[in-house]
C-alpha cells in the first residue's frame, strides 16, 4: 500500500548526538473542526487550502520520510503552536 504524502510542521529535528534520530512533527489539516488542539493557520501561500496545525497528532519519524520543505510559519503563528502544546501537555 502506498502512503499518501501529508504536510507536517517540524517541531524538533534531531542532532547527530541525540539518542534517537527522529523528527518530531505535528500534522497540518484542512479538516478544521474548531476543537482544542487546533491552531489555525489561515491559507499560507504554500498550502492549497485553509489549514490548521493539529497539536494532538504529534508523531516522531525518520528524517528521511521528509520529502520537501513547503514553507515556514511566521514567528507569531509558531508561538501560538507552542502555546497550544504547553496547554495540551500542561507544561
Amino acid at each position: 500500500m502506498v502512503e499518501k504524502s501529508r504536510p507536517v510542521l517540524v517541531l524538533a529535528y534531531p542532532d547527530p548526538a541525540d539518542a534517537r534520530v527522529l523528527v518530531v512533527v505535528a500534522p497540518l489539516t484542512s479538516q478544521i473542526r474548531g476543537l482544542r488542539g487546533e491552531v489555525p493557520l489561515g491559507k499560507p501561500r504554500w498550502l492549497p487550502k485553509v489549514s490548521a496545525v493539529n497539536v494532538q497528532g504529534l508523531a516522531s519519524l525518520d528524517p528521511n520520510k521528509l520529502t520537501r520543505h513547503l514553507g515556514t510559519l511566521p514567528s507569531q503563528q509558531y508561538d501560538e503552536v507552542k502555546a497550544a502544546l504547553r496547554e495540551l501537555l500542561r507544561l
